[in-house]
């Protein structure tokens, strides 16, 4: 199993009324963020990848002090959703592929999002 722990922000994207570009800066800077922690795990996810056909189980936790419903929850994910199946060099709609999300508690003004990527 590969575990990250990033300190991303992830906001309600469906609720929010804010201007197309910074809603695309916040898409941008999660996707390097994870683009970046992912790239240090490269050999581990290259054996996963390599020994194993799939499915792979993918735990997308937020880490906030505030909770978000189920579908607003899933949209935050979505541009580290993304970029997690673009390293992995998989279509993020595939079969092989189960998201799970969940959500913690976190202290005042913690933000993050553990990646947990296992094999099915």
């Amino acid at each position: 199993m590969i575990t990250l722990v990033l300190p991303i922000r992830t906001e309600s994207e469906a609720n929010s009324r804010e201007h197309w570009a910074k809603k695309h800066k916040r898409a941008q800077q999660q996707r390097w963020a994870v683009k970046a922690a992912i790239g240090g795990k490269r050999p581990e996810l290259t054996l996963m990848l390599s020994r194993h056909v799939g499915p792979y189980k993918v735990t997308l936790t937020r880490i906030a002090q505030r909770k978000l419903d189920d579908d607003n929850l899933a949209r935050s994910f979505k541009a580290v959703r993304d970029q997690i199946a673009d390293q992995m060099g998989i279509d993020d709609g595939s079969d092989l592929f189960i998201w799970r999300y969940a959500q913690e508690k976190g202290k005042p003004k913690e933000y993050a999002v553990r990646i947990e990527i296992e094999e099915g």
